[in-house]
């Protein structure tokens, strides 16, 4: 009997214990997956294309649910069964090679025939009402008419003066949407070019400068949904 509870007692080996860790490794890995690749992403905002709504340095989350499903640091993806609707925010793959994600508007649907006349926009012959914009329509921007496509969206920054968007570079196939924001998780202070991919220094500063300086976050955005 006492050899029965010593044998019972004995502490796991070290290969038993790096296997248990291995599996919940293993697990984990799994489940980052999962969700970075089919459910929720975190993104951050570089540039002032979408102010008002969105400001250079906010954090959001993104749902991917029902838009798009990929394998994370992949080019592979797959287009799911929900679709955008007209003025939905939306995080996209543009058509420009090499180009990071960008988020706009969606504000072109397919077979929608869109204009600008000076500033304002027109669907289908109807002008659209935009509260969303950051400034009144300006007098020099016309574009059009277009008609888009099935199967493509015309996107917009609501900063219309300081957007790169579907005025210049077309259309954007169903098959590149990623997602909508949800939520704005954080939002810090800080120059554009520290949200650009590749600058991890800058960025691992200036969370440092955050933590030391409170007043460098803007805690009114924080948790504001879409």
């Amino acid at each position: 009997m006492k050899a029965e509870k010593a044998q019972k007692a004995a502490p796991p080996t070290f290969g038993q214990k790096a296997w248990k860790e291995a599996v919940s490794w293993f697990w984990v890995i799994v489940a980052f997956l999962l969700i970075e690749g089919t459910l929720v992403q975190a993104r951050v905002i570089p540039s002032p294309s979408m102010e008002k709504t969105v400001l250079v340095g906010d954090h959001l989350i993104v749902s991917r649910l029902g838009y798009d499903a990929g394998v994370p640091f992949t080019n592979w993806h797959m287009p799911l069964w929900r679709n955008p609707k007209r003025q939905q925010v939306i995080v996209f793959r543009p058509p420009l090679p090499g180009a990071p994600d960008f988020i706009k508007r969606v504000i072109g649907v397919p077979g929608d025939t869109l204009e600008v006349r000076q500033g304002t926009v027109f669907i289908n012959g109807l002008a659209l009402a935009e509260p969303y914009r950051f400034a009144p329509p300006n007098p020099t921007d016309n574009f059009g008419p277009v008609q888009v496509p099935p199967g493509n969206y015309f996107m917009m920054g609501d900063n219309r003066d300081d957007s790169y968007d579907s005025r210049y570079w077309g259309f954007v196939p169903r098959a590149n949407l990623i997602g909508t924001p949800v939520l704005i998780y954080m939002s810090i202070e800080a120059p554009g070019e520290v949200w650009d991919p590749g600058h991890l220094k800058d960025r691992f500063a200036t969370y440092l400068n955050a933590i030391i300086h409170p007043s460098e976050v803007r805690w009114r955005r924080l948790f504001r949904t879409f």
